[in-house]
């Protein structure tokens, strides 16, 4: 039996909440370094349209607390239950770009510490997928004694071929509206005809998107319905990865890591992965591992399981 419990835990800044999430077995009874985990979202989707979306009976935070593991989400400002910033009630372009990613990393500071004083611990271990391992990374980079291992899950880098498919061109106001349509589309960039359905059933797919919509309430204001995402991180990959310059220095995070990633990625293709892995020259053990027949969203599709347990695998190999 798991038991779920829901937080809203202080920012740094002052009047800001953020949403943590923890799921662990009803009768853990050690809490350690090498067993608590916090998950952090990518660029679009809240946690809850992630990490914790049941399918097929089970979610991958669920699949993780089930390991013996106490597993947390949280969601940065501007996504899910936390909080909204101010330009998010105003129409997009008239504000400029909103969280970016030293923002992201405060947040998931915030979340680290509250977990350690819960927990009474030192170090935790951080998972992020996405934009999620830029964030996880930064902040790893300035924090490495309060991280036991770290597991970057779609990790991007610099950009040597196009750009961002987060990013639409043009102008950046401080949010994007987001629609069923464009999720899909994206989902399907660079496979073949039929592809998408096979990965990700229809029904796999519109539990995605309910629950993507029901993290922003202001979805039920819009026909068609949409949830809306900050602009950091799009702000953030023209003046970094497309500019060709580090956001972080690889070399600065001293922990164990894992790479992890699906062949079909078009959001952070697995060059990315190739160049950044020989740059963690202090990270005293490394891994890159690369699962065929998976796409970005590799954690919501049919190959999702062997993303499970190749993490937990790495986890576990932290324990004593």
């Amino acid at each position: 039996m798991l038991i779920a419990e829901d937080f809203m835990v202080p920012a740094a800044d002052a009047g800001v909440q953020l949403h943590v999430r923890n799921r662990r077995p009803a009768d853990l009874a050690r809490f350690a370094p090498d067993n608590i985990i916090l998950f952090v979202h990518g660029a679009t989707g809240s946690p809850e349209s992630g990490f914790d979306l049941t399918l097929d009976g089970v979610s991958w935070m669920a699949w993780m607390a089930e390991q013996g593991n106490d597993v947390y989400f949280v969601s940065v400002r501007g996504y899910g239950r936390s909080s909204r910033p101010r330009e998010m009630d105003e129409p997009p372009m008239n504000n400029p770009p909103i969280v970016r990613t030293d923002t992201a990393a405060r947040d998931v500071g915030a979340a680290v510490d509250f977990i350690l004083k819960r927990r009474g611990v030192s170090n935790i271990s951080l998972l992020g997928h996405s934009w999620g391992c830029a964030t996880m990374a930064l902040y790893t980079t300035g924090h490495n004694e309060k991280v036991h291992r770290l597991a970057l899950y779609a990790p991007g880098w610099l950009r040597t071929q196009g750009v961002s498919l987060t990013d639409q061109g043009g102008p950046l106001g401080a949010y994007r509206v987001v629609t069923a349509e464009m999720v899909k589309k994206r989902r399907g960039t660079g496979l073949p005809p039929g592809k998408q359905e096979e990965l990700m059933p229809a029904s796999w797919q519109n539990a995605y998107l309910e629950a993507a919509f029901e993290a922003d309430p202001w979805s039920n204001t819009q026909n068609p319905r949409a949830f809306r995402a900050p602009n950091g991180v799009v702000q953030d990959s023209r003046e970094y990865a497309n500019a060709g310059i580090p956001r972080h220095n690889p070399a600065d995070i001293r922990v164990p890591v894992l790479l992890i990633l699906a062949e079909w990625d078009a959001d952070t293709p697995l060059y990315m992965a190739q160049t950044l892995f020989p740059l963690l020259v202090n990270a005293p053990s490394r891994r890159l591992v690369v699962i065929g027949e998976g796409t970005h969203v590799l954690l919501t599709e049919k190959n999702r399981m062997q993303l499970f347990r190749e993490v937990g695998l790495f986890f576990e190999d932290g324990r004593p």
